[in-house]
């Protein structure tokens, strides 16, 4: 056995819990190749959603969530990943190749970080205050900085923005008969390998004015209809837009996203609101210090009630290869 690379067993624990990731409305846009001791993420374009995201970006925001997973995940195996992100030159679909090191000390955080990747959700309902909301911020900024990317949790004066931004994303949404079907074709009914079931959407609005418009579905939860949103919403944003810039705001995101669920909080990201453009400087305008915006999330105490359960993930077999 080559103890300098982990066996094929090791690398299929670890895809599979990077396939965890979030995703725009769980489409799981990646597919992993396995071989010569690397492994290598490509974007899966079968898996892009044209009309929300006809750039790709929010492709590779999910492909970058997947690869801070995957490296939680090997982590926790007590293997450290070396993660080359590839130029597009060389391959428009080749994201990243990732090597390992037999070296890794995990400490107790690390192992939270791992049992997070299992139960964190993306819950789209009304949050309370998170008593520890501050130091989660100031977590989420140190984090978010060591890869070049800006945080910024928003004040009240900037929340009303963004619920401009939301009602103008809506309008410009209402009619587009592409976007509507994309939409309901991927939210709200049972799909085996992805896609968001109705029991992860929310009754209506849910008291959420700054989340996105889904199809109401007849067991969507209504634990917290009627009862007002006061979560903090941190921004994430960039120097550019580039394919690399996406690809490290989603490291960043997933690692904002499991470190609030090892602190007990509750999570929603925000990403309609950077799909069109007239939003998309809604946002620039009222928080330019970060750059440009890439993605917003929820943070909060989650409500009483039944939680959202794990949405379904492809089977590793359909998205990893190994030769």
């Amino acid at each position: 056995m080559d103890i300098t690379r982990p066996d094929s067993s090791v690398v299929q624990l670890a895809v599979e819990l990077a396939c965890r990731a979030p995703s725009l409305h769980n489409s799981q846009p990646w597919r992993w190749e396995h071989s010569g001791g690397e492994l290598k993420l490509f974007g899966d374009r079968t898996r892009l959603l044209p009309a929300a995201d006809p750039t790709g970006r929010q492709l590779h925001i999910s492909c970058g969530a997947a690869l801070h997973h995957l490296s939680v995940g090997l982590l926790g195996l007590r293997w450290t990943t070396e993660i080359r992100y590839e130029r597009r030159a060389i391959s428009p679909d080749l994201l990243a190749t990732i090597g390992f090191r037999r070296d890794a000390r995990p400490r107790s955080h690390d192992f939270d970080m791992l049992t997070a990747i299992r139960r964190r959700r993306t819950d789209r309902r009304a949050f309370g205050t998170f008593e520890g909301i501050d130091a989660l911020v100031v977590s989420a900024v140190d984090q978010a900085q060591e890869l070049n990317v800006s945080v910024i949790a928003l004040g009240e004066a900037q929340r009303e923005g963004l619920v401009e931004a939301t009602r103008s994303t809506a309008a410009a949404r209402r009619y587009d008969v592409e976007y509507q079907t994309e939409l309901h074709w991927w939210a709200g009914h049972s799909m085996t390998s992805g896609g968001i079931p109705e029991t992860s959407l929310v009754a209506g609005s849910g008291g959420v004015p700054i989340g996105r418009t889904f199809p109401v579905r007849q067991n969507a939860p209504t634990d917290s209809a009627g009862f007002a949103d006061e979560s903090t919403v941190l921004a994430l944003g960039t120097p550019s837009d580039s394919r690399m810039d996406w690809l490290r705001c989603g490291h960043a995101l997933s690692a904002i996203l499991l470190d609030a669920t090892v602190r007990g909080a509750a999570t929603c990201p925000l990403s309609h609101v950077t799909e069109v453009p007239r939003s998309r400087s809604i946002i620039q305008r009222i928080v330019p210090e970060i750059g440009t915006p890439q993605m917003l999330v929820r943070v909060g105490r989650a409500p009483t009630g039944t939680r959202p359960q794990p949405t379904p993930r492809r089977p590793v077999t359909d998205v990893l290869s190994s030769y």
